[in-house]
């Protein structure tokens, strides 16, 4: 099978436009760990595209096709284009901001090729913040109080109602990007500023701040069901503005059974998720708090695949066929960085 790997931020994206730093950061690194662990299943051919601004280096046999940022995004974007034709299945690695990981899926779809990841619609389900409470309320699953904001609505009287601290962001965004904290009302202005620069045209959401350790459960789907891989740690430092630094695997909590129970209940209330998976929670006195889903790579990857027996890009690509393992057999612990640093141990 031709396999196009595609990272939306590193891959061509942004051709013609300055590279978002952070992003390009983690892409990079996400990138860069999915294609070395396809081309050491030996079954496929690999290709992917890469803005000739960013270095990187690809195992002997991946075919890197190049675009120059100076190509503009019209011929960078024919170029990205050609590449899908020339697959047989394309595996993304794309945000959510301003819908990006579904157009693109679609994208996909509409050329006729498979997505090795989520469908379209199963993407726009995930992604939305905004409608995902109702879900998990349907299920029982804890989930911060949550409303949405508009230019029609008034944010103070919104965070007065729910209580400081809050926590607003896009409706549809990606990792630590326009999250912001306000612990009183002489912060909520700045948060709002934040949030609105990063939200695309989408609308906010503000959420009431739910104390606890951050954690996320990586999952295997197969678009009913959801098999964890493990439950990692998460560093996250939260001030005015959000940051990720990266985190740990697997974590060793009183909660990280009941994380993994409630993630895959997450995914399973979303029909559609298959591949690699992504569940972001707080781990409470009370228990988890699902805050959001990721229907794609994270960055936990990069610390999951130095710590299963298994090939997990392989895992996954069976998973979107259908077929999920019946375990996950960790043998070591791993931590990993923001920026794509791995310490296996």
């Amino acid at each position: 099978m031709r396999i196009f790997v595609y990272e939306h931020i590193t891959g061509g994206g942004f051709a013609g436009r300055p590279l978002p730093r952070v992003l390009a950061r983690e892409g990079l690194a996400m990138r860069t760990a999915l294609i070395a662990d396809l081309a050491a299943i030996g079954r496929h051919d690999i290709v992917t595209t890469t803005d000739v601004r960013v270095a990187g280096v690809a195992p002997q046999g991946v075919q890197v096709v190049g675009i120059d940022s100076g190509d503009g995004r019209r011929s960078g974007g024919a170029t990205i284009d050609a590449v899908i034709d020339f697959a047989d299945a394309v595996w993304l690695i794309a945000p959510e901001t301003g819908r990006c990981l579904e157009r693109l899926t679609a994208r996909i779809e509409r050329r006729g090729r498979m997505v090795l990841g989520a469908g379209a619609a199963a993407v726009r389900r995930a992604a939305d913040k905004s409608r995902l409470p109702r879900s998990l309320a349907r299920l029982g699953i804890p989930h911060p109080q949550t409303a949405l904001i508009d230019a029609s609505i008034d944010a103070r009287a919104i965070a007065r109602n729910l209580g400081y601290p809050v926590v607003i962001k896009p409706a549809r965004g990606a990792g630590c990007c326009g999250v912001g904290l306000a612990r009183n009302p002489r912060e909520l202005g700045g948060a709002l500023d934040a949030a609105n620069r990063e939200r695309g045209t989408g609308p906010l959401v503000m959420q009431r701040y739910v104390k606890g350790r951050a954690a996320s459960v990586s999952l295997l789907a197969d678009g009913r069901c959801a098999m964890p891989l493990a439950v990692n740690a998460q560093r996250v430092i939260a001030s005015t503005g959000f940051s990720y630094r990266g985190g740990v695997t697997p974590f060793d909590h009183p909660m990280a059974a009941a994380a993994a129970t409630a993630a895959a209940r997450t995914c399973a209330a979303i029909p559609g998720l298959r591949g690699y998976v992504g569940v972001d929670l707080v781990l409470t006195e009370a228990g988890p708090v699902v805050i959001e889903v990721n229907p794609r790579l994270t960055m936990s990857y990069l610390g999951v695949r130095q710590v299963l027996e298994e090939n997990v890009a392989a895992l996954a690509i069976a998973a979107c066929q259908g077929r999920l393992p019946e375990r996950a057999l960790v043998r070591r612990r791993a931590r990993f960085s923001a920026s794509g640093r791995v310490r296996a141990s």
